[in-house]
């Protein structure tokens, strides 16, 4: 993170550079209205059933369109599509005809043949896309209202392969999505942040598009996406932006700035203003509103105001702030990340010169940590997971599938998990990557592990997790987790707190007096990257670090694609205070190993 730009994360390109490359509003466009409609044919197909591979096609080549870094029109031109990985010949004559015609014969006939508000469905949890399509056959089931409905008059438990229980975890489902409205997880609204930024970079018009907000600061959840550009022109840039493919009504529209809500239900936030003003614009858009009012209160304090979109003397001109970085120097303050903008301390650390400038970085991440394989969730074999970890750079991944009390996971009884070392043993002649064994070793009611000590010292790595009997008291719960934490095998506490972000609550217990007991101990704290769990709390992380504890930051994988949850991971140690000395699985292999094995 260069001190010369903020660290603001915004995207920004010399217009030389741009028009170089051909970048223009219209290609931009055609690129994002061709992934859309690839990535509706994909889940149309999946609704329907058939060939699962050729629904996976449609969604790769979705992500390979958006992805592209090159002009769309003179790849079809040229007939070099296929150059592009992830892009067959059938595919390629899709996406040539979706860019030629903007018509797609065969996501109309998918459009026809299921009805509309099918897509709908696909929001809500613990309904699959196999079994929309079997209560779309057996049911006529064209949408949420519906699907509620029939669940309520009990008519799901009469279709093959639901019975009562499932019929009761649809009607909760829908209950949930009713009540979280249209926020989005961390990765969702990363994604749609990503994907305006690079609508908004195609505008001539716009020199810089940063996303600001809960976004830009990596809370577990988002209500809106909010969106701060520099350009000359700020009404073509909010022209611009309203003709975005995934814009679906317009709530308000005000001078160099608009409200709109997205397809998905949404709302999104754009605010242009001149290149001076952009960095005070967005250090208010960023926010929080907690730690923006303490710079304007050490702004009056030092004779400025540090207004919306300006940092002035007061009753002067305003002053030259080409960053943030030069806007918090102006008010006497340390850089401070985005992720740490919540008023928890953090401007007053700045002020005192005490914050944490080594925060722990992606790039810092040398090995992937809770991997889950074939073997008990997870969707993948060892080999399979180990090649992921490989391409994706990392020196080691530690394989910790569950322990036998697990058994709804397949938790592995000894024989089997004796079984997967000898796999491991073969899946390491075949890579280069480091594997680790290790396990995800439940803590048991009284607060003991879920594998005799026998079989705990022959692991690199144990994780040790509660994943049953979330609701006893909090007496009996820190009992629990203080006998776990005071054993004398190393272990890493996993998904500490057992949340589930917007579904679960954390489990009663008195978080200080185990970390405590942690800290006096052999123990290490996760900070678990799964967008649904990210646990622990980011307040804890602190508690945690005040007393000395070292942490790792995990994926909790259960399958190759989701090893790039440690991406959360980092955001929620970085909210954390965490600094990559803190992080154990930033060291080399065999340190890692040495820090973390069971007995000494």
């Amino acid at each position: 993170m260069n001190a010369s730009d903020g660290g603001s994360g915004g995207a920004q390109r010399p217009p030389a550079q741009r028009a170089s490359e051909g970048f223009t509003p219209e290609r931009a466009k055609d690129r994002i209205a061709v992934a859309a409609a690839l990535r509706e044919i994909g889940l149309l197909l999946e609704v329907k059933g058939g060939n699962p591979y050729r629904a996976r096609a449609y969604h790769r080549g979705a992500a390979a369109v958006e992805a592209l870094a090159g002009d769309l029109a003179r790849l079809v031109a040229d007939g070099r599509l296929t150059e592009v990985r992830g892009i067959g010949p059938a595919l390629a004559g899709q996406i040539a005809e979706l860019h030629r015609t903007g018509r797609s014969p065969l996501l109309e006939r998918l459009r026809s043949e299921l009805p509309p508000g099918i897509l709908d469905l696909v929001q809500v949890p613990h309904l699959s896309v196999e079994r929309i399509a079997v209560l779309h056959r057996a049911l006529g089931v064209r949408s949420v209202a519906e699907l509620k409905a029939a669940a309520e008059a009990g008519k799901l438990r009469g279709v093959k392969g639901f019975g009562e229980k499932t019929e009761k975890k649809i009607l909760d489902g829908i209950a949930q999505l009713e009540a979280r409205g249209q926020t989005l997880l961390l990765p969702e609204a990363l994604r749609a942040g990503e994907a305006a930024q690079a609508w908004l970079q195609a505008s001539r018009e716009a020199s810089r598009v940063d996303v600001a907000g809960e976004a830009r600061r990596k809370c577990e959840t988002v209500d809106r996406l909010e969106l701060a550009v520099s350009s000359q022109e700020a009404e073509a840039v909010v022209d611009h932006f309203l003709r975005m493919p995934q814009v679906a009504a317009v709530v308000e529209r005000e001078a160099g700035r608009c409200r709109v809500r997205l397809a998905d239900g949404v709302q999104a936030e754009l605010e242009a203003v001149a290149p001076a003003e952009h960095a005070p614009t967005l250090v208010r858009l960023t926010g929080s509103s907690a730690h923006y009012a303490k710079l304007q209160a050490r702004a009056q304090a030092r004779g400025l105001v540090l207004s919306p979109r300006s940092l002035r003397r007061t009753g002067g001109a305003a002053l030259a702030v080409p960053d943030e970085a030069a806007l918090y120097l102006r008010l006497g303050l340390q850089y401070v990340p985005p992720e740490l903008r919540e008023d928890e301390g953090e401007v007053e650390a700045a002020a005192a010169g005490a914050l944490p400038q080594d925060l722990v970085q992606e790039d810092d991440v040398r090995g992937f940590v809770h991997c889950h394989t074939s073997y008990s969730d997870g969707k993948h074999t060892v080999e399979e997971m180990a090649r992921g970890a490989q391409e994706l750079g990392m020196d080691y991944i530690t394989i910790t599938d569950h322990s036998p009390t697990a058994h709804y996971a397949g938790g592995l009884a000894e024989d089997r998990l004796k079984r997967q070392w000898e796999d491991i043993a073969r899946a390491q002649e075949k890579v280069k990557v480091r594997l680790l064994r290790g396990t995800e070793s439940d803590i048991l009611a009284d607060g003991g592990l879920d594998y005799p000590d026998r079989i705990l010292e022959q692991l690199d790595v144990v994780i040790a997790s509660v994943h049953n009997r979330y609701r006893m008291g909090e007496d009996e719960m820190t009992r629990r987790l203080v006998r776990a934490m005071r054993l004398p095998v190393f272990k890493i506490w996993g998904h500490a707190l057992g949340r589930y972000v917007r579904s679960r609550p954390p489990i009663a217990c008195r978080v200080e007096e185990v970390l405590d007991a942690a800290a006096g101990s052999r123990a290490a704290v996760e900070v678990n990257g799964d967008p649904h769990r990210l646990d622990m709390e980011p307040r804890w992380l602190r508690e945690a670090r005040a007393r000395g504890l070292r942490f790792v930051v995990s994926t909790d994988a259960h399958s190759v694609r989701a090893l790039l949850n440690f991406r959360y991971g980092v955001a929620m140690a970085r909210r954390g205070w965490v600094r990559k000395g803190e992080v154990l699985n930033t060291l080399d292999a065999e340190a890692f190993r040495q820090a973390v094995k069971p007995v000494p």
